[in-house]
């Protein structure tokens, strides 16, 4: 899966999960019924980390400053901004080509950080695998903090 397809499905999957929020939130408000605005949340809250994730990866991959990472990490708190952030990733070409699994005459090649993206980028297994359980992990945390804006009486 190249970059491109990568964060497109993710940006999707972050607005499809705010949907399933918003329902969750109109049922909760509108009808009496909150049952389902844990699980909505969950969801969406899962599928926000793993943006999250996958928005430095291929910033990081497709050399990105800071700033557009953080940025594309903040369209994620809007909702549905990530569809149309991506889009105009792809209008820039930001998205285009596709892993950088061998170091180029790039200077930033020799950093730290491209040296770890290139070493995980040649084991995937092991790139999915640490990704999912360091995403359950700050899931796991941040459940254990609470839901944003504190428990309701």
């Amino acid at each position: 899966m190249s970059p491109k397809r990568l964060f497109r499905t993710l940006a999707i999957a972050e607005a499809v999960t705010w949907t399933g929020l918003v329902v969750a939130l109109v049922l909760k408000y509108a009808a009496g019924f909150d049952g389902a605005l844990f699980p909505a949340g969950s969801v969406h809250g899962f599928v926000f980390l793993g943006y999250a994730f996958t928005a430095v990866l291929v910033g990081v991959n497709q050399r990105w400053g800071v700033g557009l990472m953080a940025f594309a990490v903040l369209t994620a708190i809007v909702p549905y901004a990530t569809i149309p952030f991506e889009l105009w990733l792809i209008r820039r070409g930001r998205l285009d080509g596709e892993w950088r699994h061998e170091p180029t005459e790039h200077p930033a090649d020799g950093n730290r950080v491209n040296r770890m993206l290139r070493w995980f980028l040649a084991r995937p297994v092991l790139l999915s695998v640490v990704a999912v359980l360091g995403i359950a992990a700050v899931f796991t945390g941040l459940l254990i903090i609470g839901p944003p804006g504190g428990r309701e009486a």
